[in-house]
């Protein structure tokens, strides 16, 4: 445990930072994962949209990299056509 009161402070703003990052995350990764599981390509493409902006998001509010964002993308769209 630190003994510095800002110290102190920044482990309660990172606790409650990793928190919320993981609310993201998992909300996006749900998002993919529910694009997979899609019967149809039409229900595919509603879902991917969702996905797409669960994706943007995380990208947007730091939890995911640049590159992350768009192999995840990527990775949506090619699902998407197969189906």
């Amino acid at each position: 445990m630190p003994n510095i009161k800002s110290a102190k402070k920044r482990v309660l703003i990172t606790k409650k930072e990793t928190i919320s990052n993981n609310d993201v995350k998992s909300s996006m990764k749900t998002a993919i994962k529910d694009v997979l599981k899609a019967s149809s390509k039409e229900e595919a493409t509603t879902l991917a949209n969702v996905a797409i902006k669960r994706i943007d998001n995380a990208a947007s509010k730091g939890v995911i990299k640049a590159n992350t964002r768009d192999r995840y993308k990527q990775r949506v769209n090619k699902i998407v056509n197969e189906k």
